[in-house]
């Protein structure tokens, strides 16, 4: 049986929020609702599967491109879903740079906290060993992007 939702019990059922829903619709993501008489969406429990779907998506990183990409996934079964595992490890190599980048970021930032600690800690502001390194010019940043 299809039951019909407004829209928040969909976003509170979905983990989701009626904005959030709405952008759905409008890029074409989730189907246009149908609508009462007084013209208040309702939803069916094909749409609560769907839109909980997509929330899982983007949780995990996906972009709306690939969100779309594992819609379509999922309701074409003329797709393999070597597809899907495709999408799921750019997505996973897109991760580990990101982390990659955060550990080089988290290990520039230890040295400046332990540096200020040994040279300068509680001296004056101008004199700080994290300010004189801020001002130094990089050919790139710690986590390998030109710096600006």
């Amino acid at each position: 049986m299809d039951h019909a939702l407004s829209i928040g019990a969909l976003a509170r059922r979905s983990g989701t929020t009626p904005p959030t829903i709405r952008y759905y619709e409008e890029i074409g993501l989730v189907r246009r609702a149908a609508r009462r008489d007084g013209g208040h969406r309702t939803y069916g429990d094909a749409d609560l599967k769907r839109l909980t779907f997509i929330r899982r998506c983007r949780e995990l990183g996906f972009p709306i491109d690939q969100v779309r990409s594992l819609v379509d996934l999922l309701e074409n079964g003329d797709r393999s879903c070597l597809d899907a595992r495709d999408l799921a490890r750019r997505n996973l190599e897109d991760v580990q740079t990101k982390l990659s980048e955060l550990k080089a970021l988290e290990a520039d930032l230890a040295k400046l906290v332990t540096d200020c600690d040994a040279a300068c800690a509680g001296g004056p502001g101008p004199d700080c060993v994290i300010l004189e390194d801020l001002t130094q010019t990089r050919a790139s940043s710690c986590c390998g992007s030109k710096a600006a």
